[in-house]
């Protein structure tokens, strides 16, 4: 299945073999699930929706949309060995670590390969819960049960607050989950179909993908960008405070992305949604830090082709539908639960080891051991 090319840095433009699930348009700005455009899901497709487009392959009817949202409704409850394993986390601990961990307890020998639709539809439903309920016990909270009548988007902000959250908030947070579901071979998908390619279970997977998280630089990003509108502060302040930065050689959270060299379709789309949510000071000044940002890099690494990515107004709108910023990235991995699970069904559909080779640069082979006698 992997198809070799001249050993890169990275493996940038490697390819590693072959995939019907999402379409990623890196010199065009384009992005598709399935074959349908992002900006025709946006607005139209729920989340399960999306969820079952990349499982299926094909766009739901409304029974069918309706029998996955209750099979997912039937799944997010937790039982008592999970719900004791969340109890059982320091409170201190980091959500997205609390997740990584409480994902992995998920696994059972029940979950073993290959991986099946509904050991995917197990982790789309369960996340939020055992999330939520760590996260409520870490505030001195009592956990909240979930709701029948509640959509996925909207059940996981309940299960935060214990009340049912404005149609305006859910919106911008359905909006984020499905524009995030999936994204090709990102560094946590491709982390989850390297151990699945061993034959491991799905669970293994996605622990995988969770730790894959951890750094700033794939799904860490949105709170970064946060930390840095609130240390510019001001529109007024948004030059000297980026050109001093830069001058650090300070990377600028929220631009540039591997694959993009043009604007980000992701970001687009959030700005959007940024501008009908977000609190029109806030967004004003990401407009601002937005403009001078880009200038500035285009100053800088002329032809570098640096624009805004997702993680950017992700942030805006993450802010909008009310989580704190240590939930941004864990809540980016409960989105992509959807497209781990699809991947994790198609590497086992036409499975080989992924094992890439690396140039050797070490020392030349003949060096003697000291005390070996030897010349």
């Amino acid at each position: 299945m992997v198809a070799m090319r001249s050993p890169e840095k990275g493996l940038e433009h490697v390819v590693m073999g072959d995939s019907s699930i999402t379409r990623v348009a890196g010199e065009t700005g384009g992005l598709a699930y399935r074959g349908f455009d992002i900006g025709e899901l946006v607005g139209l497709a729920s989340y399960e929706a999306v969820l079952y487009l990349l499982l299926r392959g094909d766009p739901p009817s409304p029974s069918e949309e309706a029998a996955l949202r209750g099979e997912l409704v039937a799944r997010r409850s937790l039982d008592p060995r999970l719900e004791a394993a969340a109890d059982a986390l320091p409170l201190a601990l980091p959500p997205l670590e609390a997740l990584r961990t409480l994902v992995s307890a998920m696994g059972t020998p029940a979950f073993g390969y290959p991986p099946t639709r509904e050991q995917g539809l197990d982790l789309v439903a369960k996340a939020p819960t055992l999330l939520t309920r760590f996260v409520r016990r870490s505030r001195g909270e009592a956990p909240v049960a979930p709701r029948d009548d509640l959509g996925h988007v909207a059940n996981y902000l309940y299960m935060l607050s214990a009340r049912v959250p404005e149609p305006a908030r859910v919106h911008a947070l359905e909006t984020y989950f499905v524009l995030l579901a999936d994204h090709g071979m990102n560094a946590s998908t491709f982390a989850l179909r390297v151990v699945l390619s061993t034959n491991a279970d799905l669970i293994s997977g996605a622990t995988a993908g969770l730790a894959a998280l951890k750094g700033p630089l794939h799904g860490g990003a949105p709170s970064k960008v946060s930390d840095m509108l609130d240390a510019i502060g001001s529109p007024d302040g948004a030059e000297a405070w980026i050109e001093a930065a830069l001058a650090r050689k300070e990377r600028l959270m929220g631009f540039g992305h591997r694959a993009y060299k043009t604007e980000d379709p992701r970001a687009l789309l959030l700005h959007r949604e940024a501008k009908a949510a977000a609190v029109p000071e806030r967004l004003r000044l990401a407009e601002r830090v937005e403009a001078v940002a880009l200038a500035a890099l285009e100053r800088r690494r002329p032809g570098q082709r640096l624009f805004t990515n997702v993680e950017y107004y992700g942030a805006m709108v993450l802010e909008s539908a009310g989580l704190p910023r240590e939930l941004f990235t864990p809540t980016f991995a409960l989105a992509r639960t959807a497209g781990w699970t699809a991947h994790a069904l198609e590497q086992a559909s036409d499975n080989r080891l992924i094992r890439p080779e690396v140039r050797y640069t070490g020392p030349a082979p003949g060096r003697r051991w000291p005390g070996s006698g030897r010349p």
